[in-house]
């Protein structure tokens, strides 16, 4: 390389040349532009030159701006080629071209100035004025600009104001759109990668000032060195530069050695797709000059190596003097395919005497050794050879005496290149590729698609889970491709046609040219045939795998199989013989490591691909066989761990796919099920260990079925299953059919075992759970100390499993809200654990979750912090970070920092969590839908309601597919959507899932449950928000009297219940009453729970709310603080709960005249929203809402504007143009209008307003709701203001109807809109009477009603 002359920028800014040197090149920039007039050149910079002239030129500008940016970047040298360069030099001018790419390739950035691309001030418009210029700029068509391009690492786009536009990197796309350059290209792989005629491609709409330069510009590209030699024409330059190019490649002698590509000697090669990454490797491991270089392209018959190599041997033929290809299926096929080597070199040389002198017909092994001779002349150095299909080599292991000795059939010398296509990894010679699956589903639709004719299918389901199927196989693609080219036969049918008559569509498809030697159901055929030569174990294995599923089969799982076949008795019954048979069948490609991502326990399971399962299971098991399909039965059924077991329920994940593929066997009589109730019993703990429950109880009738007919009703396996199936369905939300089963295996303990046996007392602690999940709680009570009684006596106090119903009782009580017997239980538990156990086991950790359980429900959020994080820490270090139980804490912990209002952290858990679950169980799983329902829970507390919504749509499919549509956790996520739907506004829809959330809890649980008592009590929130006070009462009533009856009068739920009936008699006006019930509630929670719980606190703030609608501020402003003081205390300053308060207290004050005051709260409450909820949560713009009554109120009209548009604008964002939160701040816009006396606008307003509340609640609902009603009497006065007497009377007469059945006739409203009708009526008599006196109309009659209307006003003192 040349050595470069470079430009410094000296710190006082005088620019000057450093001349070259030998030394080492500092760190510099370099431009890229394109040449235009009154560039500055070489000798205007010379050494002792007045720069002043090359100033004032319109290059300078450019040198200037590379200086400047080259400074920016901390760069203080750079390079310009039109003064770097002494172009009336000619030998430095050659030695430049021939080094230019190296130059921009060394360099640390580089600038490509586009003196015809302007970057505008403005944003959205000018990024596409500036796009538009960038994508015709000239830069991209001319020659030498494209080594500038491609040779930087660093390339950075500039406008001709010096504005950057992007790096070579953010703006790839339109590079490659604009220029049809590879993006690895682009990227700055390695250009030698790419074919002589790609890279070609990249210049061939790119021109040069001098035609020669067109040839010059690509030196750099193609690694060449030529002298330039002006005048010699571009044709001329162009041959000389292919000179180069071959010599390069091909070495000096390439005319004596080059023999033309023979397509005819290679197979067909169709609908190759993607592999560019083998191609790459390919590349890098065989292009080199100095000695042999060899790849091995092995992988599963069918997989693609044959056609791999022919790309590469197209996409690189310019590289090589000669390419052949050789059959290498046997040595009589490698034999005649040197004879056909010899008949090519002689067509293009026939003097070549090594070879003339054979006789290719009668002596073969003569024409393979002298074509290996020319192969091996020194100055023969660039040849390549591939030997396809060799599939059968000569090793020690291998008795087939047909096997290939492929070394004999090698040249000796150390030099060319060779491939070598293979199914057997048993191969040695040279790097092995691996080829494996497709990894796209877009490849294999590309495939189908291409064969099959049939177009634009990449978004077609029923293609797309066919192309799934085959996964990512070339052969079963094509195959699929070439019989639905001459059928009509759709995707799906062909897909069902593969699963149930697979030999017979596999042998009624066409051929294949690119596989004219094979078929996909014979593909695999031969290598089956040598894999029994060589060990029978291998086979049968193989054979055996048809009844397992494709993915994960392990010794630990056969080692079960007890069968009769001596060859099955060798793989399972030693781990070294089961590794050898398997080692056969991975060498051979037919098996592979599994590369399934699930979490590994045990050794590492085997895999083969599906479409070689599907041929095991149609042609190696042509005939079914029951007694492998009962084998492999007993192995899966013998492998389900129990519980206890570390890791359990991962190894009942491996297990569950094999049991997938059996359960079929089972239902259509395929296997032998005698003697196997054992097994079903096994297997429907598996089922049931993975949430799958229908499949489950199945399992267990079977079991069932099995142990009463074998060993009789009453006998204790027969019980265990009974009591298995009472637990499946408690889990079911079959409660009656649970309590069945408990108690028949109850009775019959008794009477086998006496009442005192741990199998009896097992099954009491069993029923005493189902009793609490059916909310009776004394019977809980009395199961769950029978059992302890039982078990204190028959194992001692200090036994886990007495420990175990010590922890159930503590549970019991927490539901009961006898918060301190449960507290004592869940310590007794936790102190015998700890003692039993020691602290970090599983049992103690559960205790302490319980305990974090219940100090979060007694407002000890601390406590319950501290608990929560000790047993997470303890069940990782137990357990591991992905343990169902640990992830159980982790969703635990989001649910108490979602009720710290942490809800950035709660949501950080909740996916953690999920995560957990989905690897672990699934995604349908109940404990994953669960956590699923909680993050809907968070995301509609965000005011996410349509992420909310998402999830719950989500747990409701999935709880309705795996319990049913009347389990009790899918009303629950029912009743959830019907809250979401109440915050949303769709109150029809909120209705309608609270009252199926309802129907259900009432069938499932009885009309007393407290789930059922607590969807009633939704349902009065609904009622209430609809205005329909009445239905509200009922329905707060029935749950107020349930609650009391089921818990007592003091329980918490008992009491929120109060606290709503105190919120709805407020809202009635029935203030007495309200504070009744308030006191009532408060006085509760301050017994039950202590002075300073949050659920306290809230009815503290509800009383607050009450006493400053009866007008008793100064009580009100005492709620408030204490409400204010305790969250702050409780939950930190800026929880949501706390902000409510601060928000009320702003209201308050506001009532109170202290604007200063409420502004302050209000401002620190929008804080403090915006910081937790984000800046459109609905609680936020609540928030804004009130700063606009604010604003208007001290006339700061502008202001209040703004917020009431903000607040407008988030509304109907988050919650729809219709809901009434929207239409709230609406009628508050048409208020403020009016106040402006911008009547026009405040009449669009309140119509909006009123037509919003109609559409969305229905003209009757509507015509009860006190907002739309406060709607209607702002439209009255507007009319009236405006001279429309009768639309004014008109919608005081609605509004005064509405108010009426609201609040009684008597309520001040209703005393305000009679004293409107009134005057209305006393003004409109006076108009007739004016009018019968003749007098003017118009301006009179219009003054003399306003008078008349102002007088009558103040004399009723209406405002």
């Amino acid at each position: 390389m040349s050595l470069i002359r470079l430009l410094q920028r000296k710190p006082d800014g005088e620019i000057v040349f450093r001349e070259p040197t030998s030394g080492e090149v500092p760190a510099y920039a370099i431009l890229s532009h394109t040449w235009e007039k009154d560039e500055v050149i070489y000798q205007d910079l010379k050494k002792g030159k007045d720069k002043s002239k090359a100033a004032n030129k319109a290059g300078w500008r450019k040198i200037l701006f590379c200086a400047k940016q080259a400074a920016v970047d901390g760069l203080e040298y750079f390079w310009v080629d039109t003064c770097c360069i002494d172009r009336k030099n000619a030998v430095e001018l050659g030695a430049a071209i021939n080094s230019m790419f190296r130059w921009y390739q060394n360099a640390a950035r580089c600038y490509v100035y586009l003196s015809d691309v302007s970057k505008p001030d403005t944003e959205v418009d000018g990024q596409r004025a500036w796009e538009e210029g960038f994508r015709k700029s000239r830069w991209f068509s001319r020659g030498w600009t494209l080594q500038e391009l491609l040779a930087p690492r660093l390339v950075d786009f500039f406008g001709s104001e010096g504005e950057r536009l992007g790096s070579k990197l953010s703006l790839e796309s339109q590079i490659y759109e604009i220029t049809g350059i590879a993006n690895k290209a682009l990227r700055g792989n390695k250009l030698s990668s790419f074919s002589i005629k790609e890279r070609r491609s990249w210049a061939e709409h790119r021109n040069t000032t001098i035609e020669e330069d067109a040839a010059y510009c690509l030196i750099g590209i193609f690694d060449v060195s030529m002298v330039p030699n002006y005048g010699e024409r571009k044709n001329q330059a162009f041959r000389r530069l292919e000179d180069e190019i071959h010599r390069l490649y091909k070495g000096v002698d390439l005319e004596k050695f080059t023999v033309g590509l023979d397509l005819v000697s290679f197979p067909t090669a169709t609908q190759f797709v993607a592999r560019e990454k083998e191609l790459s490797k390919m590349y890098e491991l065989l292009y080199s000059y100095n000695s042999r270089s060899y790849v091995v392209l092995h992988g599963l018959g069918g997989i693609g190596k044959t056609q791999l190599a022919i790309t590469y041997a197209k996409r690189h033929k310019e590289k090589y003097t000669a390419i052949f290809w050789l059959n290498a299926n046997d040595e009589d096929s490698l034999k005649l395919s040197f004879r056909d080597i010899a008949q090519q070199v002689l067509r293009h040389h026939p003097s070549t005497s090594v070879l003339s002198n054979v006789d290719q017909d009668t002596d073969l092994d003569q024409v393979v050794r002298v074509v290996k001779a020319w192969l091996d002349f020194p100055q023969n150095t660039r040849w390549l050879m591939i030997y396809d299909n060799f599939d059968n080599p000569k090793t020690p292991g291998n008795p087939d005496g047909s096997a290939v000795d492929i070394r004999q059939f090698l040249p000796r010398s150390d030099h060319g290149s060779i491939i070598i296509t293979t199914r057997s990894s048993q191969v040695g010679q040279g790097e092995r590729i691996r080829v494996q699956k497709l990894p796209d589903v877009r490849e294999g639709l590309e495939i189908v698609s291409n064969i099959s004719g049939r177009r634009g299918i990449e978004n077609n389901p029923d293609a797309i889970a066919l192309v799934k199927e085959l996964d990512g196989l070339p052969l079963a693609l094509a195959t699929a491709g070439a019989y639905l080219e001459h059928v009509t036969t759709s995707f799906s049918d062909y897909l069902r046609l593969y699963k149930i008559s697979w030999l017979k569509l596999q042998t009624t498809s066409p051929l294949l040219n690119s596989y004219e030697d094979r078929t996909l159901y014979t593909t695999w055929q031969i290598t089956f045939d040598r894999i029994q030569q060589q060990n029978r174990a291998s086979a049968k294995l193989l054979k055996l795998w048809a009844y397992f599923d494709r993915q994960d089969l392990w010794f630990d799982l056969l080692r079960h199989a007890n069968s009769a076949d001596k060859w099955i008795q060798k793989f399972t019954k030693d781990e070294l013989n089961f590794n050898e048979a398997m080692a056969l069948l991975c060498s051979f490609g037919l098996v592979d490591l599994d590369q399934s991502p699930r979490q590994q326990v045990g050794a590492r399971g085997y895999s083969v691909h599906s479409c070689v399962h599907s041929w095991i299971v149609f042609v190696l098991n042509k005939e079914w066989d029951k007694s492998l399909a009962h084998l492999a039965l007993t192995c899966v059924a013998s492998e389900v761990p129990d519980t206890n077991k570390k890791h359990w329920w991962l190894l009942q994940q491996r297990l569950l796919q094999h049991l997938a593929r059996q359960t079929p066997f089972i239902v259509d009589a395929k296997v032998d099920i005698d003697e196997l109730y054992w097994g079903f019993h096994n297997l429907g703990d598996l089922y049931s260990g993975q949430g799958k429950l229908a499949e489950a109880e199945a399992m267990y009738l079977r079991a069932l079925k099995g142990y009463e007919k074998a060993l009789g009703p009453d006998h204790i396996s027969t019980l265990d299953t009974v009591n298995n199936l009472g637990n499946l369905y408690k889990n079911q939300g079959k409660l009656a059919e649970a309590e069945a089963m408990y108690l028949r295996a109850l009775k019959d303990y008794e009477k086998a075992l006496g009442p005192d046996h741990t199998s009896t007392l097992l099954t009491v602690n069993n029923l005493g759970a189902l009793y609490k999940n059916q909310g009776k709680l004394a019977e809980a009570e009395a199961m769950y100390l029978r059992a302890l009684e039982g078990k204190e006596k028959a194992l001692g106090p200090d036994h886990t499993s007495t420990l175990n119903t010590v922890n159930n009782l503590g549970a019991l009580y927490s539901d009961q809200d006898k918060l301190a017997e449960a507290e004592a239980m869940y310590l007794r538990a936790l102190e015998g654990c700890e003692k039993a156990l020691g602290p970090d086991h599983t049992s103690t950790l559960d205790t302490v979750n319980n305990l974090g359980n219940l100090y979060k429900n007694q407002g000890k959020l601390a406590e319950a912090e501290a608990m929560y994080l000790r047993a997470l820490e303890g069940y990782e270090k137990a357990l591991g970070p992905d343990h169902t139980s640990t992830l159980d804490i982790v969703n635990n912990l989001g649910n108490l920092y979602s009720d710290q209002g942490k809800l950035a952290e709660a949501e950080v858990v909740y996916l953690r969590a999920l995560e957990g679950y989905e690897k672990a169980l699934g995604p349908d799983h109940t404990s994953t839908l669960n956590t699923v329902n909680n993050l809907g829970n968070l995301y509609s507390d965000q005011g996410k309601l349509a992420e909310a919504e998402a999830m719950y749509l989500r747990a409701l499919e999935d709880y309705e597919k795996a319990l049913g549509p009347d389990h009790t956790s899918t009303l629950r996520t029912v009743n959830n959507l019907g809250a979401l739907y109440s915050d949303q506004g769709k109150l029809a829809e909120a209705e309608a899932m609270y009252l199926r959330a309802l129907e259900g809890c009432e069938k499932a649980l009885g009309p007393d449950h407290t789930s059922t008592l607590d969807t009633v009590n939704n349902l009065g929130n609904l009622y209430k928000n609809q205005d329909k006070l009445a239905e509200a009462e009922a329905m707060y009533l029935r749950a107020l009297e349930g609650f009391e009856k089921a818990l007592g009068p003091d329980h918490t739920s008992t009491l929120c219940t109060v606290n709503n009936l105190g919120a709805l008699y407020s809202g009635q006006g029935k203030l007495a009453e309200a504070e009744a019930m308030y006191l009532r509630a408060l006085e509760g929670c301050e017994k039950l729970l202590g002075p300073d719980y949050t659920l306290t606190l809230d009815t503290v703030n509800n009383l607050g709310n009450l006493y400053s609608d009866q007008g008793k501020l100064a009580e009100a402003k005492v709620m408030y603080l204490r409400a204010l003081e305790g969250y702050e205390k409780a939950l930190g300053p800026n929880h949501t709960s706390t902000l409510r308060t601060v928000n009320n207290l702003g209201i308050l004050y506001q009532s109170q005249g202290k604007l200063a005051e409420a502004e302050a709260m209000y401002l620190r409450a929008l804080e403090g929203y915006e910081k937790a909820l984000g800046p459109d949560h609905t609680s936020t713009l609540l928030t804004v809402n009130n700063l606009g009554i604010l604003y208007q109120n001290q006339g700061k009209l502008a202001e209040a504007e703004a917020m009431y548009l903000r607040a407008l604008e988030g509304y109907e964002k988050a919650l729809e143009p219709n809901h009434t939160s929207t239409l709230d701040t609406v009628n508050n816009l048409g208020a403020l209008y009016s106040d402006q006396g911008k009547l026009a606008e405040a009449e669009v307003m309140y119509l909006r307003a009123l037509e919003g509340y109609e559409d969305s609640l229905g003209l009757k609902l509507a015509s009860s709701y006190l907002p739309a009603l406060t709607t209607m009497f702002a439209l009255g006065d507007l009319f009236s203001e405006t001279d429309r007497k009768d639309m004014a009377m008109a919608m005081y007469i609605r509004a005064l109807s509405g108010y009426t059945t609201v609040q009684g006739p008597s309520s001040n409203w209703c005393r305000q809109l009679e004293d409107r009708l009134q005057a209305l009526q006393v003004a409109s008599a006076e108009s007739k009477v004016g009018q019968n006196e003749c007098t003017e109309p118009g301006v009179a009659r219009s003054s003399s009603l306003k008078q008349k209307l102002c007088k009558l006003r103040k004399r009723l003192n209406i405002k």
